[in-house]
């Protein structure tokens, strides 16, 4: 259980969180907005998404875009891109959020759900 826990410091201090928790963590400029599972509180930290993305379990989430890393445990669907090839495509959260892929993160993004899922 130790190591499915993420330290986040804060302005108040350090706040430990379980992985499991957390939906999506969304960029903010120079933030990070965390978002949770059972609750409507999210949680804002003077941290870019790249730490979140170096601290976070792999195995565990992925970033779909440069403003966006998700817990794969929430995907409910994923939706292909082919009126727009362009772009990524877009992913349903359990929650009912709506996440782009960008073209950029789209086969890496595929190669760790993919591999989650199985």
């Amino acid at each position: 259980m130790r190591n499915n826990i993420i330290r986040v410091p804060t302005s108040n201090g350090i706040v430990l969180i379980n992985m499991d928790d957390i939906i999506r963590v969304q960029a903010i400029s120079n933030y990070s907005k965390l978002y949770f599972a059972g609750t409507r509180k999210t949680l804002v930290v003077a941290k870019v998404l790249r730490w979140f993305e170096e601290n976070l379990a792999t195995e565990k989430f992925v970033r779909v875009h440069r403003t966006h890393i998700v817990n794969k445990r929430f995907i409910s669907n994923y939706i292909d891109s082919t009126v727009h090839p362009a772009n990524g495509g877009k992913l349903f959260l359990s929650n009912g959020e709506l996440i782009e892929v960008s073209k950029r993160k789209k086969p890496s993004f595929l190669k760790g759900w993919y591999h989650h899922a199985a």
